[in-house]
């Protein structure tokens, strides 16, 4: 999303052979690349017990691929490994989107989540994508000036709160500058793809396996779009459209905020007891009555907490359990402490889910990663005022989120580190077929993303879930589940076009 879950160090390992006993493949760097770059392709982990099964390590690459000698990061990367080692096939790379999104953490909470026949033939592998989590992540504001940041009025109705937005848009930037201006030209997209061809050759694999989510469908795309003979088998589930630019992406992004609002507000008008009422049309109205009322006199915190709860944290709080219908019951309690008692601490705690920020009010690094990649991937409007036009359409297309949105992207304008690349198509021509995932009523990345990107692919095969929620896989529709393992397994996709419910 823009803004925006025992020791096995084989000796083969480390006597340079592969899991499976066959002698490791000798890697080599694409034809092309910089001299310098074998020392990376040649690397074998050290891979260490770190609980329950699973295994970490760390894995190099170069902060800069065109100049590999003027520095290097370091991957943090964890594997659980595959059960069935007589009939394991290699490792199945994951990303959980962001982008900031820690796959460390992703791996160790939702790993064994994956369909067993994943685990008996693959390692699970998550890495936390340069800048992020453990890989050496860009830094920004401490939590008390992140609190002020994400408290920033993103619907101003005056000079006054105009200037204030562009103020705390230019403090993080600045801050990111301070703490972090030596990464920030290095964390883009297609730089991440790079090291995922790294990490590839670092697991002993000849070619890629990857299920990426939300974000990590265009991290998956740059690396098919880079090194397409590199591609074994890749789903992207919760696609992005790589083609569309800064804005367009943040203005279809809160339009699918809405449908997902539609969806939330129409089921819960059909149950007894909605706080909302029994129509969805005034139920809607009654959402948009509770944030233009937040607007101005927030809402009381019964646990004392010190941030104002005013119709950005609200807005924030209803964005962040539209992610997963089964967050659907916890937003409608949540919405009825606001209107029945004008209190919104439900509604902060959704929030804080969102914003990952600690019960101690530190926060991890994800949404300031997911500052730094956004605003160096693609190029965007160059004032604030340019921003406003943006905002205008966005708030006509979808009344409850379109500012929230669009107004999010607003720091990259104070942006200390150059866009890297443009908006286009990627088309990956060379690759093996390539399985895109989406989800009709997806709020974060909407389905036509998905239409959009597996017609793009030259090898683009789509797979449909009819539902609910931010991504499907893990979403626990057989369907979806069969044919994405049987996919991973085999390497050959299911049938172009098909849905499941």
């Amino acid at each position: 999303m823009r803004w925006g879950a025992g020791l096995l160090v084989s000796a083969l390992l480390l006597a340079g052979c592969s899991d499976t006993g066959r002698p490791a493949r000798v890697q080599s760097p694409p034809p092309g690349s910089s001299a310098g770059l074998e020392e990376y392709y040649g690397q074998k982990p050290s891979w260490r017990d770190c609980h329950q099964d699973y295994e970490c390590a760390t894995v190099k690459v170069p902060l800069d691929y065109a100049r590999p000698q003027d520095g290097e990061l370091s991957l943090a990367v964890i594997r659980l490994p595959a059960r069935d080692r007589s009939e394991r096939i290699g490792s199945l790379v994951t990303n959980p989107g962001g982008p900031g999104g820690a796959g460390v953490d992703f791996v160790r909470q939702a790993g064994r989540l994956f369909g067993p026949d994943l685990r008996d033939r693959f390692d699970i592998v998550g890495f936390d994508p340069r800048g992020v989590g453990q890989s050496d992540p860009v830094r920004c504001l401490d939590g008390p000036r992140l609190d002020r940041f994400f408290s920033t009025d993103t619907s101003p109705d005056s000079a006054a709160e105009f200037t204030d937005l562009q103020t705390q848009a230019r403090a993080f930037a600045n801050g990111c500058r301070a703490r972090s201006a030596t990464l920030l030209p290095h964390v883009g997209t297609v730089d991440a793809a790079r090291d995922m061809d790294v990490l590839r050759a670092a697991l002993g694999d000849s070619k890629l396996t990857y299920l990426g989510f939300s974000y990590g469908t265009y991290l998956g795309a740059f690396y098919a779009e880079q090194f397409p003979r590199n591609v074994r088998a890749l789903v992207l589930d919760g696609a992005v459209d790589p083609s569309l630019s800064a804005t367009d992406t943040l203005l279809e992004q809160a339009k699918g905020f809405e449908t997902a609002l539609r969806a939330f507000v129409e089921n819960c008008t059909g149950t007894p007891d909605c706080p909302l009422g029994t129509d969805p049309d005034a139920a809607l109205d009654r959402i948009a009555d509770l944030q233009r009322r937040t607007d101005r006199t927030p809402l009381k915190s019964a646990r004392g907490d010190s941030r104002t709860i005013s119709e950005t944290w609200v807005t924030t709080g209803m964005a962040s359990a539209l992610y997963s219908k089964s967050q659907w019951p916890a937003l409608r309690l949540a919405l009825a402490r606001a209107i029945r008692q004008n209190e919104g601490d439900l509604l902060l705690t959704l929030a804080d889910q969102m914003l990952q920020r600690r019960p101690d009010g530190s926060y991890t690094n994800q949404m300031e990663a997911n500052m730094a990649v956004n605003c160096v991937d693609k190029p965007n409007p160059a004032t604030a005022t340019a921003y406003a036009a943006a905002v205008e359409e966005a708030e006509a297309a979808a009344p409850h989120f379109g500012s929230f949105v669009m107004w999010g992207g607003l720091p990259c304008v104070y942006w200390p580190a150059k866009p890297a690349g443009t908006p286009a198509p990627v088309t990956a021509k060379g690759a093996a077929p390539i399985l895109v995932i989406g989800t009709t009523r997806d709020p974060a990345t909407p389905y036509r993303w998905a239409e959009a990107l597996a017609a793009q692919l030259a090898s683009g095969t789509l797979l449909t879930l009819n539902g609910d929620g931010h991504t499907a896989y893990l979403g626990g529709s057989p369907c979806i589940t069969e044919a994405t393992d049987r996919y991973l397994i085999t390497a050959t996709p299911p049938r172009d076009g098909t849905v499941c419910n």
